[in-house]
Order: structure tokens, then C-alpha cells, then sequence
């Protein structure tokens, strides 16, 4: 049985915590370059996202995000447009949140793309009235049982 000369297995590698992208630079886009929403994610390391030019493109991510960078849908991406396949793409860079509020503040991104930060903030709020889940017994009450 060979010995093992690494520094460990994929824990070690799990454990790793790359802050490095907390404060970088806004990247902004270039020729053959275009901003664009993920509609869904098609797994194999695919989405299918919508860019801001209107096409609806089949995007790969690139191996140096593959399994670091987690994109979700609706994240806002920048792709690198094929010069030989237009409905294709390749995914260069994730925008955080705040970048992507920033890119829509400086007239980069539409008026009309919703950039869903709350997802989980507000699809479960039905509030029909005060008190659904609490029920207040009296003392009597109690007694009767």
C-alpha cells in the first residue's frame, strides 16, 4: 500500500476559506462580453441564463469557479460571448449582491432586472389575521376539561 505524501484529502481542501473577494474591484463589461441572469441551473456545470441583450444563452461555467464559486439562479453573471455559437456562452465572473445593485446604479444593468437578494424573505408571509397561531385559554376553560 503506497504512503500518502499530500497534505490531506478533500476535507482540507473543504475547509479552505478564500476571502479574497470581500472588497474587489467592480469588473465592467467588455466587447464580446455582456451582463446576464441565470434563469436555472441545468447541472454538468451549465445554466441557462438570460442576457441583457435579450438572448437566452446556454452558459458553461468556466473550471476556475466550477465547485468555489456557488451561482444560483437569479444571481446576475458576466459571460464571454462565442464568436462561433451565439447561443452559447461561457461564465466569467459572479457579481455579489451589493456589485450587482452597484452595476444597476450605474446604468450598466436595465431598470427592469429584478435582482432577487431576500429569495427566502418573503414567500411564506400569509398573515391572515391577529393570533392565527396563538390560542389564549381562560382559567374556566381549563377547568371544564
Amino acid at each position: 500500500m503506497p504512503k500518502n505524501k499530500g497534505k490531506g484529502g478533500k476535507n482540507r481542501k473543504r475547509g479552505k476559506n478564500e476571502a479574497d473577494d470581500e472588497k474587489r474591484e467592480l469588473v465592467f463589461k467588455e466587447d464580446g462580453q455582456e451582463y446576464a441572469q441565470v434563469v436555472r441551473m441545468l447541472g454538468n456545470g451549465r445554466c441557462e441564463a438570460t442576457c441583457i441583450d435579450g438572448t437566452k444563452r446556454l452558459c458553461h461555467i468556466r473550471g476556475k469557479m466550477h465547485k468555489k464559486v456557488w451561482i444560483a439562479a437569479g444571481d446576475i453573471i458576466l459571460v464571454g460571448l462565442r464568436d462561433y455559437q451565439d447561443d452559447k456562452a461561457d461564465v466569467i465572473l459572479k457579481y455579489m449582491p451589493d456589485e450587482a445593485r452597484l452595476l444597476k446604479a450605474y446604468g450598466e444593468l436595465p431598470e427592469s432586472t429584478r435582482l432577487n437578494e431576500g429569495i427566502a424573505g418573503g414567500l411564506d408571509e400569509e398573515d391572515d389575521g391577529p393570533g392565527d397561531d396563538y390560542i389564549e385559554f381562560e382559567d374556566e376553560d381549563i377547568d371544564k376539561i
